[in-house]
């Protein structure tokens, strides 16, 4: 009886261990993936950036083109106006999507997870 006592108080302390090496590891490695994933979505707003002023020198060499037939001024002005025109078309499709998406509540799930509690209470009641 002795020996089983042992043997059991040896198997627990080694599964004390091994969950424990074990939550170590996990959280070594998820320390390592949020570094990557931090220096990723660095690279990421970096390439936005770049992307910016590449999208604001596109849009100086359209102007400095359409200057070629007629007054910078207005050519600034209907480059400004075809921006502003695709910023609303823009805003107003993000604006429906927002409001489709409100509430945040996952409402066809709660309306399955409300029908299968009442199809259990259904089957309970025979």
């Amino acid at each position: 009886m002795n020996d089983t006592h042992k043997l059991v108080n040896d198997l627990s302390e080694q599964v004390s261990r091994l969950v424990k090496d074990e939550l170590r590891l996990a959280r070594m490695e998820l320390t390592e993936k949020g570094k990557r994933a931090g220096f990723g979505a660095g690279l990421f707003g970096a390439a936005g950036i770049a992307a910016f002023f590449g999208g604001a020198a596109l849009v100086a060499a359209v102007v400095m083109l359409l200057a070629l037939v007629m007054p910078a001024w207005a050519a600034a002005a209907i480059v400004a106006g075809v921006l502003f025109i695709v910023a609303a078309v823009l805003g107003l499709t993000g604006k429906n999507q927002v409001e489709q998406a409100t509430p945040p509540v996952p409402e066809e799930t709660i309306a399955s997870v409300k029908a299968d509690i009442d199809m259990v209470k259904e089957r309970a009641r025979r």
